[in-house]
């Protein structure tokens, strides 16, 4: 009972040899419990580590449905904005349907054999949507730029396959070679939530190479059937006419130096907040205030002086545990801990065998909250070897706090690993890709920009409170950890996306006609509406993905929106100029003693005529 005598404690364990056989346990016990709150006299609370990560998983459910909500609808009227008619703008949102239903199928047959987070789901769902939409949205619009240049549809959809299809191709690759780097940090939220994104962009990517040509083909013409009046217009209409992009982009690189000074200003100004990003895990008191576990919790820390359904630090003494000196050492630790507010020492017990002794300490407060971690830190770094010094036994601290620590260690090992893993291989392929130096140097230094200043704003939000509640938010005292990490591969990949179909066709009319400025500004003109709707579907899933409950998902969600953003606009649109610009032909430079490098094309040349057959014209 608590103090006042107003709650009453019941604690129980379902019985089971895993997780997963205790929450069916917990699931069968629910009802006979609730039948204890038909009482009008008292109100019945359920918490604990089962019930919380039974609501958690519910939450997810709820915020992936919202990711659809919003997701779906915003794609459509970009894309009808783009192409003018419903029935293209349908089209790339059913194939990116279908990839998502594959992937999720592929995923739940690898996950007979191996472990997956149920986060996988949503990760599935928001990559499928952003990447599903935009790899088809690049096809269709090559298809339809060749058809209104009158080519045959089997002519135009060869052009598109030759073209497009294979920028996509390649996109992909990028994407996934960003996302290689999860699978080195041996934790599985990292492993499951990659092997998900990678999955879902393979599917997209076959999806867009196979069964859209195959749709393209019988759609014919009636692709563009249900046209709207006002808005859409010819590719073609984009390429001759010198407009916004046009004067944008001889603007920028008619003042190159100037340009980049105030875009890296600005950029840099943005990354300055990320020096003070806090990693951790927010726990059950980030949650809806809706929520039982989390109205539990609070009784719990308020009326029991420990947290979340009893989270003990179990210290474990191995080898020799029955020695005196040893008995000496637990009576000292107990002494620290009684001097500590955070522990309360419940007791020992000891192995049937007599060789292992294991310690019960309640951590009080929130497992997930720095104070319970910097306290069980203490208890590893200053408490153990304190009172166990001299006696020649290993003692080892576990539990759910020690887990979070060795989480976040293991997050922050690992790191600069994955930074040079994605660095590197990104690096390889676009100079293989693109058959330059600098090339691949000015993306990784572009992106690398991008990046921080995306860290920055997560951090300005979420820990600092700037504009958190005009975008709904919840403020928090540290980013989850596994975020930086997973967003920067993210990140990568996305904008490497973005960079191979706009150099590809600047490569594209710079090998026709040697002139830089003019092949620049053309590759930006001939893209920029493509980029530009592509980008804003990304958004608009993505903050889909932010709008949810959960305070990690709006992190995540918020960072993949503002990153796409700073990518299709400021990143494309100036500094990609003003530096290609500055740089001139050397952009495309090459030492001689990598000469042996394939020759590897993102767009390929126009594919010849297809043999005669009946037209559609």
């Amino acid at each position: 009972m608590s103090q006042d005598r107003d709650t009453t404690l019941v604690s129980f364990k379902p019985l089971g040899d895993d997780v997963g056989e205790r929450a069916e346990h917990f699931e069968e016990a629910l009802p006979v419990i609730r039948t204890a709150d038909e009482n009008p006299d008292f109100s019945l609370i359920v918490t604990g580590e089962l019930n919380f990560n039974r609501e958690f998983q519910e939450i997810a459910e709820r915020d992936l449905g919202v990711e659809f909500k919003i997701g779906i609808p915003a794609a459509i009227v970009i894309l009808v904005l783009v192409f003018g008619a419903l029935v293209v703008a349908t089209v790339p949102v059913i194939l990116a349907l279908a990839s998502i239903l594959i992937a999720l199928g592929v995923t739940a047959l690898l996950g007979q054999a191996w472990q997956f987070s149920f986060f996988v789901t949503n990760m599935i769902a928001m990559m499928g949507l952003a990447v599903g939409v935009d790899y088809s949205l690049f096809v269709v619009s090559r298809y339809k730029e060749e058809r209104e240049r009158g080519k045959p549809t089997i002519d135009a959809i060869s052009i598109a396959g030759g073209t497009a299809s294979r920028a996509v191709l390649f996109s992909g690759i990028t994407v996934v070679v960003a996302l290689l780097g999860m699978f080195i940090v041996p934790l599985t939220i990292f492993r499951s939530l990659g092997a998900g994104a990678i999955i879902v962009v393979l599917v997209s990517v076959l999806a867009s190479l196979t069964l859209l040509p195959a749709v393209l083909s019988v759609l014919g013409d009636k692709v563009n059937a249900l046209q709207l009046p006002f808005v859409g217009r010819k590719a073609t209409d984009k390429q001759e006419n010198k407009g916004f992009w046009d004067w944008l982009t001889r603007t920028v690189m008619g003042q190159p130096v100037l340009s980049l000074v105030i875009v890296v200003g600005l950029l840099v100004a943005a990354t300055i907040p990320a020096f003070s990003l806090e990693t951790g895990q927010n726990g059950v008191g980030t949650f809806p205030d809706s929520l039982e576990s989390k109205q539990g919790f609070e009784i719990l820390n308020s009326d029991f002086s420990y947290g979340l359904a009893r989270s003990p630090a179990v210290v474990v003494i191995n080898d020799g545990p029955t020695a005196p000196s040893v008995a000496d050492g637990i009576s000292k630790l107990q002494g620290l801990l009684d001097s500590d507010e955070l522990f309360t020492f419940q007791g020992q017990r000891v192995s049937e065998a007599g060789n292992i002794v294991e310690l019960q300490v309640l951590v009080n407060g929130d497992p997930d909250s720095e104070e319970a971690v910097a306290a069980v830190r203490r208890l590893r770094e200053e408490y153990v070897p304190t009172a166990f010094a001299g006696t020649g036994v290993e003692v080892l601290v576990s539990g759910l706090v020690a887990f979070n620590i060795d989480y976040f260690d293991t997050t922050t090992n690992f790191a600069p690993i994955v930074f040079v893993l994605v660095l590197g291989l990104s690096f390889l392929l676009l100079t293989v890709v693109f058959r330059s130096l600098v090339v691949p140097i000015k993306a990784i230094l572009m992106n690398l920009l991008s990046v921080g200043a995306t860290y920055g704003l997560i951090v300005l939000v979420f820990q600092k409170g700037f504009l958190v509640g005009l975008f709904g938010f919840t403020q928090v005292d540290v980013i989850d950890a596994w975020i930086p990490l997973f967003l920067f591969s993210v990140l990568f990949g996305l904008s490497m996306d973005y960079h191979v179909f706009l150099l590809s066709r600047i490569r594209e009319n710079f090998d026709k006609t040697k002139d830089n400025t003019d092949s620049v500004a053309k590759g930006l003109r001939s893209t920029a509406r493509l980029i530009t709707g592509a980008a804003l579907i990304m958004v608009a899933v993505f903050s889909g993905f932010a709008a949810g409950e959960l305070v990690m998902f709006q992190q995540f969600g918020f960072g993949l929106a503002v990153a796409v953003l700073l990518d299709a606009t400021i990143i494309r649109s100036i500094l990609v100029p003003a530096s290609m610009k500055l740089l001139g032909n050397a952009n495309w430079y090459l030492p001689k003693f990598l000469g042996w490098l394939p020759e590897l094309r993102v767009e390929a040349a126009e594919a010849p005529a297809m043999p005669a057959v009946e037209s559609d014209d």
